[in-house]
């Protein structure tokens, strides 16, 4: 099979999973403090089928990888019925944070994983450094005489890699990502009206202008902090 529909599966696997992690979160987070509108929906499981949505988890991620742009999009969102909480500000918040927090954590354990398969596997050295050169597209990477547990290296670096970029872009405080859902809370009655009503319009503005310069700013030292981790540990 060619190498790069290899990488393609590999990103698009992990994709689907953290996507699964992030809503699931969400919605075991809501039922924990009250609201079971989700839960008994099905939502607090990581059956990707109760999650994907049509246009972000697979229309738009299509889209990236056939013009070479980030492999990112997002998943159907989780229903919650916030009257349910007992304490509205706080629950909103927590639930909300709930996603890109599971996203943080599924990038942080992978990080682990990989530096355990360095010290404590042989050749996993080599296995780890090799799928972080591909995973970034550097060019001449060999990937003849791999130790076998190479996959398991690579799927493990596209945790980190595609966790981080979900993380970061569901803080984003635009309608209708997590981050949005924090600082509304935050806004005084007439600016929150105006907010509100923004809507996909906020999302189509960050993706043809802002997007770049937000995961310039907020992604890259993140990723860049992961990879020192992992190189010097």
């Amino acid at each position: 099979m060619n190498q790069e529909v290899v990488l393609i599966v590999f990103q698009v696997v992990v994709l689907v999973l953290a996507f699964s992690i992030h809503e699931s979160a969400h919605a075991w987070t809501a039922w924990r403090l009250g609201d079971p509108t989700a839960k008994m929906l099905g939502r607090v499981t990581l059956n990707p089928l109760k999650h994907l949505d049509p246009f972000g988890s697979v229309l738009f991620p299509i889209i990236g990888l056939v013009y070479g742009g980030m492999l990112f999009g997002w998943a159907k969102p989780t229903p919650v019925t916030a009257r349910n909480f007992k304490n509205y500000k706080r629950d909103d918040i927590l639930v909300s944070l709930a996603g890109p927090a599971s996203n943080l954590l599924s990038a942080t354990v992978a990080l682990c994983l990989l530096i355990l398969i360095k010290h404590a596997v042989a050749g996993g050295s080599v296995a780890v450094i090799t799928a972080m050169a591909l995973a970034h597209h550097y060019p001449g990477v060999s990937t003849e005489n791999l130790p076998q547990l190479f996959p398991i290296a690579l799927f493990l670096y596209y945790v980190i890699l595609l966790n981080l970029i979900l993380f970061v872009f569901n803080l984003i405080p635009v309608p209708p990502l997590d981050g949005s859902h924090i600082l509304r809370h935050f806004l005084p009655y007439r600016a929150l009206q105006v907010y509100d009503r923004i809507g996909m319009f906020g999302m189509i503005f960050i993706m043809l202008i802002g997007g770049s310069f937000i995961f310039r700013i907020f992604l890259t030292p993140l990723q860049i902090a992961f990879d020192t981790f992992l190189f010097s540990h």
